[in-house]
């Protein structure tokens, strides 16, 4: 495997991947890790998407993932880069939209777990506390919706905040803060690009942990909402925040 300049494994194009229904389709998947993402990645790769996918750091699940896909996919690199500020954020959003020549799907997986509200933190505290969670994704959503302007594409941004089941009460009670403000931030951008074509919708954290309960929402099920609003269904569906808990129930 090899890595580039950039910090990107480039894997090329792979001429004999089958035409599928989304073949061809520009995807980013930021913020991958060992548990989470990897349903998501799959299932664009198997779909003959293009696609990138962010991490913080090589792992042997990542390197396997990695291995894994290239074979099947149209087109895959991964960047192996930590986004700690607001300039490392940018520089990776605007290399990210230029390496396919723009983006039609966008999916930012923010990860919950290790947040906790302090007894008797402030106000301003905790705000900055989950502005800090959000910026990754806020700002990569926006770099890449730009673009999307620029090309005239109706491009679907979809941010998904995760909580592992075995999160502690701090950690739900902090979930809960992020749920919010995601929701209300998904709802401000869908209506700022709403007449570029643009869709933003999100996945809000399990709080209540209904994942570990029979029926109920899983990775996979974000994987095919995903597929379903990058294959250009759902077109009403924007400013949407929909219950991880709730995704795999009829």
């Amino acid at each position: 495997m090899l890595i580039s300049d950039t910090g990107a494994f480039d894997f090329g194009m792979n001429l004999d991947a089958p035409e599928r229904a989304l073949a061809g389709k520009r995807v980013l998947v930021s913020g991958i890790t060992s548990r989470t993402g990897i349903d998501v990645a799959r299932s664009f790769v198997e779909a003959g998407a293009r696609v990138i996918l962010q991490c913080d750091e090589v792992s042997p699940v990542m390197q396997a993932l990695a291995e894994m896909l290239a074979p099947d996919a149209a087109e895959l690199s991964v960047h192996v880069t930590t986004m700690k500020t607001n300039d490392e954020i940018l520089t990776f959003a605007r290399s990210a939209v230029a390496e396919f020549g723009g983006l039609d799907m966008v999916v930012n997986v923010v990860h919950l777990d290790g947040g906790a509200l302090d007894a008797g933190g402030s106000y301003e505290a905790i705000e900055t506390r989950v502005s800090d969670v959000l910026l990754k994704a806020c700002l990569v959503s926006r770099v890449a919706a730009n673009r999307m302007r620029l090309l005239m594409t109706n491009g679907v941004i979809l941010t998904v905040a995760t909580l592992s089941a075995e999160a502690t009460q701090g950690e739900r009670a902090f979930a809960q803060v992020v749920r919010s403000t995601l929701a209300a931030m998904t709802r401000a951008e869908a209506e700022a690009w709403a007449d570029k074509g643009i869709r933003f919708n999100a996945v809000a954290p399990d709080v209540l942990g209904l994942v570990t309960r029979p029926a109920s929402g899983s990775e996979a099920d974000v994987a095919q909402l995903a597929l379903y609003l990058a294959a250009g269904r759902g077109e009403t569906l924007s400013g949407m925040t929909f219950e991880l808990g709730l995704l795999g129930r009829g």
